[in-house]
């Protein structure tokens, strides 16, 4: 049985690295008692299968993760018993019980949706945005494994316009694509050429077929089997 965890990530605990995170939650599902399945080996470790690593500094509130479990149980009572175990800024927002055989959070999610604050006026963010979506390319200059080489983020930027006034700035919703690589803020942020403030990842798309889907919803409040047939 795979259980599948939604959570938020937010205020001061967006500074913590997916590492931590990690260690985070093992700490939190084993004194909740969830009887999770173990690894073979000289060393065995808790199956958890996180989705698409958080940009430290970032806050989310579709974040996911998979929990394989050596035996049934309920995805309320469990969900309740591990949301109490959570630390300040870490919410559990849903739970549901993953039908075999599915693929994993990482290989499956296409794009993400990101809410960001930026410290300028409304009519600059537009100007940077009609030039970014009028751009026939994007190129950056990143750095993988000690080489440096230049991509283009035109084909990654699916969707991108200014909502409008946010306190002193303004606010920015954009959606990126994750394949073949994801996409961060900081380089959204090169190609408008502008800093941008914090940033909240919203959603976590699946495309297939056409249509698209969250690989869980944060109103699942029934707590459905994913996969099945209604």
């Amino acid at each position: 049985m795979k259980l599948r965890l939604r959570f938020a990530k937010l205020g001061r605990i967006r500074w913590t690295s997916q590492r931590d995170v990690a260690r985070m939650w093992e700490r939190a599902l084993r004194r909740a008692g969830v009887p999770m399945a173990y690894t073979a080996g000289f060393s065995p470790r808790p199956q958890l299968s996180f989705g698409l690593a958080l940009p430290t500094g970032c806050e989310s509130v579709a974040e996911y993760l998979d929990v394989a479990l050596a035996a049934p149980g309920d995805p309320a009572a469990l969900s309740a018993a591990v949301d109490a175990q959570l630390p300040d800024g870490v919410h559990l927002m849903a739970s549901a019980v993953v039908e075999p055989g599915g693929g994993s959070l990482q290989e499956d999610v296409t794009s993400c949706a990101w809410e960001l604050s930026v410290p300028v006026e409304p009519a600059r963010l537009e100007d940077a945005v009609a030039r970014v979506l009028g751009a026939d390319e994007l190129p950056i200059r990143i750095e993988r494994k000690g080489r440096r080489r230049v991509e283009d983020l035109r084909p990654s930027v699916l969707a991108l316009h200014s909502a409008g006034a946010e306190g002193s700035g303004s606010r920015l919703v954009a959606e990126l694509a994750t394949r073949p690589r994801g996409v961060r803020p900081a380089e959204l942020a090169e190609v408008l050429g502008l800093e941008l403030g914090p940033a909240r990842r919203t959603c976590q798309w699946i495309e297939r077929d056409g249509s698209r889907s969250e690989p869980l919803a944060a109103d699942d409040a029934a707590f459905p089997v994913l996969g099945r047939a209604s």
